[in-house]
């Protein structure tokens, strides 16, 4: 039997956006990083405490703590890297964001395929200085309107993120969950997927409440 691949880092991921926060999931996952996931600051506090990431990705605003909260304690008690992913790019955000001493400041949309070059920038500066030493301070705006952030180019990682959740399946469980969802409606696995969060989001919109 083959050994399993030796994960490339542990990466603490929060966001209330439980899409967004699926998408980055399975997207760092795949990407060969082990990944702890929360929707909150409160648990972020805990999760970071106990498992001791190498990286945390943090969404800025939440309600409770937000971002700029579990940045402030990471940095004061866990000596922790982080790096901020938000919708908001103006200049009392940024200025914020460099104060507490953030290592990458991605602005959304983003694709996951822009985000884990910024997440291994990251890791390479912290391999360089130290796995807790600060590393440069680097901003990646989302490319508005671009092919790379076309929503379907990532819908099948948002899915199987979301069969995750519902399910409690893993990644592997919850590929093959879909995959056999397409075959079974003679679909291609993408158009099942986006089949699939379309009927989502209309529950939603109907008073659902989601995953």
């Amino acid at each position: 039997m083959c050994a399993a691949a030796v994960p490339k880092g542990r990466i603490l991921v929060v966001d209330d956006d439980r899409l967004v926060l699926a998408t980055l999931t399975h997207g760092l996952a795949q990407a060969g990083y082990e990944v702890i996931d929360a929707d909150n600051g409160d648990d972020a506090i805990l999760l970071a405490r106990e498992h001791k990431p190498d990286l945390a990705l943090l969404d800025i605003r939440m309600e409770g703590k937000s971002g700029f909260d579990v940045a402030a304690y990471l940095r004061e008690y866990c000596q922790m890297p982080f790096m901020f992913l938000s919708a908001f790019s103006d200049d009392a955000t940024v200025a914020q964001v460099k104060a507490l001493g953030a290592v990458a400041y991605l602005v959304k949309p983003l694709d996951i395929r822009q985000i884990v070059p910024a997440v291994e920038a990251a890791f390479a500066g912290m391999g360089r200085r130290g796995a807790r030493e600060a590393v440069p301070f680097q901003r990646s705006e989302g490319a508005h309107g671009e092919a790379g952030n076309d929503p379907l180019a990532h819908v099948v990682s948002i899915a199987v993120g979301l069969v995750m959740h519902r399910y409690s399946l893993s990644r592997a469980q919850a590929l093959e969950k879909l995959r056999r969802l397409a075959e079974a409606d003679a679909r291609s696995l993408e158009d099942s997927c986006e089949q699939l969060l379309a009927a989502m989001e209309r529950l939603a919109l109907v008073g659902g409440t989601g995953p």
